[in-house]
């Protein structure tokens, strides 16, 4: 599944692939670039997987300058806000369902989706920018010395 959250109001477009190539990512991009106003520059938050940055996805990025890819840090997934839908979506709705086939589940996320957009709330960071950066601080020191320990 590849989900875009617009930050500012909550509204997610969602589209479910039985792949994640780069045809199947440069697919989602139009479908963003269809669903969003064309006047807006859409910054879209990635993680660093290959597929993101293909020649073929970079070619076409080049053509749609509006959209400018940021991408995450490796195991930093938690910037990226997106992923809170996605626990929510698992949380809410696929752990609790059972499915037997993978049609039932995509009517289920798409579902999941739709329900979700009929009253979406923009995501608010609750902590300041300088916790946060702490946080990171403090991770990253923590696991500098494990990573040195493990060496010696």
């Amino acid at each position: 599944m590849f989900a875009a959250l617009n930050v500012l109001d909550g509204q997610v477009i969602g589209q479910c692939q039985q792949r994640h190539t780069h045809v199947e990512w440069l697919k989602f991009l139009k479908k963003i670039d269809r669903q969003t106003t064309r006047d807006k520059a859409l910054h879209l938050i990635a993680d660093n997987y290959a597929t993101h940055k293909h020649p073929v996805v970079q070619a076409w990025l080049d053509k749609h300058p509006r959209i400018h890819m940021h991408f995450t840090p490796t195991s930093a997934s938690w910037l990226n806000m997106v992923e809170r839908f996605f626990r929510d979506i698992t949380t809410q709705r696929l752990r609790r369902g059972v499915f037997t086939s993978v049609p039932e589940l995509i009517q289920a996320i798409e579902g999941y989706i739709d329900h979700h957009n009929t009253h979406p709330k923009p995501f608010i960071w609750t902590k300041t920018a300088r916790d946060i950066l702490q946080k990171v601080i403090r991770a990253n020191s923590h696991l500098s010395s494990k990573q040195n320990a493990t060496l010696h």
